[in-house]
């Protein structure tokens, strides 16, 4: 099976899919990378060579115009569909494919970078199950403070990881913080990391913790 386009409606779906690292059919786990706004698939897949282990796929999905969804994260919910649903079809597809390619969700970590992070911790929360592993890098859960979730599912331990700044001027660490209590709830044995001054980047330490968690599930 070879999975080269996005799933779901418009604007995200049938947009490319880039890959690296093992043949689909030979890897042992996977990992699905969600680039932040204004990015795309092939600078968030440069990071394939940090995380690289032997018999893990990577995967990395293209946004219809460089946006997962219009407006931030902090906003309603309403505010940025229908982008955020097609947005959030389109990692559900991925997880479905590489399952139906022998790669169940256990076997899948998600990793994603600003409005990635936060769609990627979204659609982990929403859609529940023991995957991989889960990795945010710098961002949070998507909708207005005190808005109602509809989560549904239980993470049954997945290693969650939320790392960010603690002065970073697009992630209110309030945010970060009550995303992680959010993920724990869900039943994710999650780490949290606050980095002292630094700025809406992406450290070694983050790639790190991810590198270890591949080499678990290929292991």
């Amino acid at each position: 099976m070879t999975i080269t386009r996005t799933r779901g409606p418009a604007p995200h779906g049938g947009r490319p899919v880039l890959a690296a690292g093992a043949p689909l059919e030979k890897a042992r786990a996977a990992l699905i990378l969600v680039h932040g706004r204004g990015s795309n698939a092939r600078d968030i897949i440069g990071l394939a060579p940090h995380l690289d282990v032997p018999d893990v796929a990577f995967f990395a999905p293209d946004a219809g115009g460089g946006v997962w969804y219009p407006q931030r994260f902090i906003e309603p919910t309403a505010a940025n569909e229908p982008y955020l649903s097609a947005a959030l079809a389109v990692l559900d597809g991925l997880v479905a494919d590489l399952a139906a390619a022998g790669v169940p969700a256990e076997r899948v970590a998600l990793a994603g970078f600003s409005q990635g992070a936060c769609l990627t911790l979204d659609y982990a929360a929403r859609h529940a199950r023991r995957f991989g592993a889960v990795a945010a890098w710098s961002g949070g859960l998507i909708g207005a403070e005190g808005e109602a979730r509809h989560d549904t599912g239980d993470l049954a331990g997945t290693p969650v990881f939320l790392g960010c700044s603690d002065v970073d001027f697009h992630i209110p660490l309030a945010r970060v913080k009550a995303s992680s209590a959010v993920m724990r709830a869900r039943g994710g044995l999650v780490e949290e990391r606050i980095y002292p001054g630094l700025g809406h980047t992406l450290t070694a330490d983050e790639i790190d913790w991810l590198k270890a968690r591949l080499g678990e599930l290929a292991a």
